[in-house]
């Protein structure tokens, strides 16, 4: 009895956690406030009372459950993005993704180093976690504002922040070994060539295989009538 009373709870704050969230971002939009803002206080307001049974103190299960929520996130960004818009700013944005990570990860590291007082190695890899454009804040904030943004400048952040986080993670994955003290010049370079390499290759063969399947299925489309309206239609 009081497990399934445990669960009743927890069911009830889960729904009322969502429908929280449903008023910050209709607010958000009212009040042009980024929803991310909102989302990220209210975690953290629910994250400090322990009380709660939906209280999450494993650092594992919530790596995997931002993970899978990130893969959602990303998958929206680029399904949502206009090919047609984003092939006219591959290149501004591919140097973005690239150089302009690594760009801010040399002058944060620079700050940590001569501000901060830090060492190099752990400046440098706090440069590389910050590095990269949070897709989700920027695609909250594209598409909910009208900001009426010229020269692609909407397009080049949107391609850019959805594709800054591989370089951002081969700069900290590097950083990372330095700190360990198991880098060495051939190790970083084979490594950033097999993530690139591998990346672009089976990133390619899941792209035309994913094309092929989707060419092999077939959707029917509902035609609706006002004088006969079908279940389908509903």
């Amino acid at each position: 009895m009081t497990g399934s009373l445990g669960l009743s709870v927890a069911l009830f704050l889960f729904g009322l956690i969502v429908f929280i969230c449903v008023l910050l971002n209709d607010a958000s939009s009212r009040r042009g406030v980024p929803m991310l803002l909102a989302f990220i206080l209210f975690g953290m307001v629910c994250g400090n009372v322990r009380s709660i049974p939906i209280y999450l103190d494993d650092s594992g299960l919530a790596e995997r459950i931002c993970t899978v929520a990130l893969v959602f996130i990303m998958f929206y960004g680029g399904f949502g993005t206009s090919w047609k818009s984003a092939k006219k700013v591959a290149v501004e944005s591919g140097l973005l993704a690239t150089a302009g990570v690594v760009i801010t990860a040399l002058v944060t590291g620079l700050f940590c180093r001569f501000v901060l007082k830090w060492e190099w190695a752990e400046s440098l890899l706090l440069g590389a976690v910050l590095s990269s454009t949070d897709a989700a804040s920027v695609f909250s904030i594209l598409r909910s504002n009208k900001l009426g943004l010229k020269n692609n400048t909407a397009p080049i952040l949107e391609v850019e922040s959805g594709s800054n986080d591989p370089a951002a993670y081969m700069l900290t994955a590097v950083m990372i070994s330095i700190v360990n003290g198991g880098a060495s010049g051939g190790g970083v370079s084979l490594m950033v060539l097999a993530q690139i390499g591998l990346g672009t290759v089976f990133g390619l063969l899941i792209a035309q295989g994913g094309i092929a399947i989707m060419r092999k299925l077939s959707f029917r489309e509902a035609t609706c009538s006002t004088a006969m309206p079908s279940e389908n239609c509903l």
